[in-house]
């Protein structure tokens, strides 16, 4: 992909899209990117968006991705995908051979081999389904044999609504599982209401109520609830106020169930003795000789702190948020929002040549490089541009920051510009304290 021109156009929304059809496909889910959606110019061609959030619901994907989620179904795992790079944020170019949309290695001490489909008679989780709600008539579109998760029709007399359910693992514990139940900015993805929840045992619960296409903001909603248990365990339940998720017209208001019916539902007794029937992923061993030593990720809040601490003065922060290497701000300077958003990555030296190939691009003293971009926004919005300043010294660490001209790339444009002008993205982009961020 050209520089700035090729983005992730799995739109960023759709990680939500995505995760849920993929869960649903098996039993139903979503897939990553994640996440969210790399960005910028040279996005890669090979990003593993978001299963994420990713629930990131980044989108759709919740999108499970919107949400932000980020990882890849398969089997009876969701294996996460490592930090999902984000929507029209600086993304990571395609990268070959065993790295992934981040470019980074991706196998550690060893590598996990996921298991067949667990042996859960589907009987039991439509038993539980019906168990556990309203009264009604359900239609599900296989009740024999075994697997991980069913689809179906509910009507309760005021319309048919589509359903899913999906009985999943993110691992031994629910560490590397947290942004599958971590609620999307708006500024990403388009929702009506999120809420997350921290339950008495340790599991931690996410309620989404959004759309099937939020970039698009159609009229079919996708409400869904996603329990992430304490030992790994992901039960992720979907709603639709149409009959099918997709290409079906709308039935009713709303989805059949409310957000407290939904959660009543994932969080039923009855789901334990099925859950532990999904076993948990083996580690194979792998020759230390054999694996690729992966460049170091910026940990913890470090993006998201420093570039609000880099904002320039004036403007009113009217949110912020972010992960290990990236961060996002919305400010507002009375004229009109502007999204700012950041990426930060290590070992970007080999695609150095693809990034700043061509366009306007400085050479800066010790080998560098800086390029500076403007083009219209990639998510739909009317009127909206895009600016950026990526930049990459000669040890391939690169920071990429982007500005629009509205608070969401999905939505109109508040104003003509953005509201920092590009010396101070230029500024922000080559401020020494990124280089500085803990790293591992």
């Amino acid at each position: 992909m050209p520089d700035h021109d090729q983005h992730d156009h799995d739109p960023d929304g759709r990680f939500a899209d995505e995760l849920g059809s993929v869960l649903r496909s098996t039993g139903e889910s979503f897939a990553l990117d994640g996440r969210p959606e790399l960005v910028s110019g040279g996005l890669a061609r090979g990003r593993r968006r978001l299963l994420r959030r990713r629930l990131a619901v980044t989108g759709g994907a919740l999108a499970l991705a919107a949400i932000g989620v980020g990882g890849v179904y398969a089997g009876s795992v969701v294996t996460p995908a490592g930090p999902a790079d984000k929507a029209s944020v600086a993304g990571a170019p395609e990268r070959t051979g065993d790295r992934g949309a981040t470019g980074r290695a991706t196998p550690a001490p060893g590598k996990h081999e996921l298991p067949p489909e667990a042996p859960i008679p589907l009987a039991d989780i439509i038993a539980t389904v019906k168990a556990n709600t309203p009264a009604g008539q359900w239609s599900f579109v296989k009740e024999d044999g075994t697997g991980q998760g069913v689809t179906g029709v509910f009507d309760d007399g005021l319309g048919e609504g589509g359903f899913g359910i999906h009985l999943s693992r993110v691992g031994a514990t629910a560490e590397s599982g947290v942004d599958m139940v971590t609620c999307p900015s708006k500024a990403f993805t388009p929702h009506d209401d999120c809420v997350e929840e921290r339950l008495p045992d340790g599991s931690r619960l996410m309620v989404f109520q959004g759309y099937e296409y939020p970039d698009k903001r159609e009229e079919t909603k996708n409400w869904r609830a996603t329990l992430l248990t304490e030992d790994g365990f992901l039960i992720d339940a979907s709603e639709y106020n149409a009959r099918e998720e997709k290409g079906s017209a709308v039935t009713r208001d709303n989805p059949p169930f409310t957000p407290a019916q939904l959660k009543s539902l994932v969080t039923a007794d009855e789901w334990r003795p099925l859950l532990r029937l999904i076993p948990k992923p083996a580690v194979q061993a792998v020759d230390p000789g054999k694996q690729h030593k992966a460049p170091p990720q910026v940990t913890g809040t470090g993006v998201p702190d420093t570039l609000r601490a880099l904002l320039p003065k004036g403007l009113q922060i009217v949110e912020t948020g972010g992960d290990s290497g990236f961060g996002h701000a919305v400010v507002d300077d009375g004229k009109g929002r502007t999204l700012v958003q950041v990426n930060v990555q290590y070992g970007m030296g080999d695609v150095a040549h693809e990034l700043y190939g061509s366009g306007e691009v400085t050479t800066l003293p010790g080998g560098g490089k800086l390029k500076l971009s403007r083009q219209p926004g990639e998510k739909g919005g009317a009127g909206v541009v895009w600016w950026s300043a990526d930049t990459m010294t000669k040890k391939g660490f690169r920071v990429v920051v982007s500005a629009f001209n509205t608070g969401a790339q999905h939505e109109p444009a508040t104003r003509a510009e953005p509201a920092l002008t590009m010396e101070q993205l230029k500024a922000i982009a080559l401020d020494p304290k990124w280089a500085k961020l803990p790293a591992a």
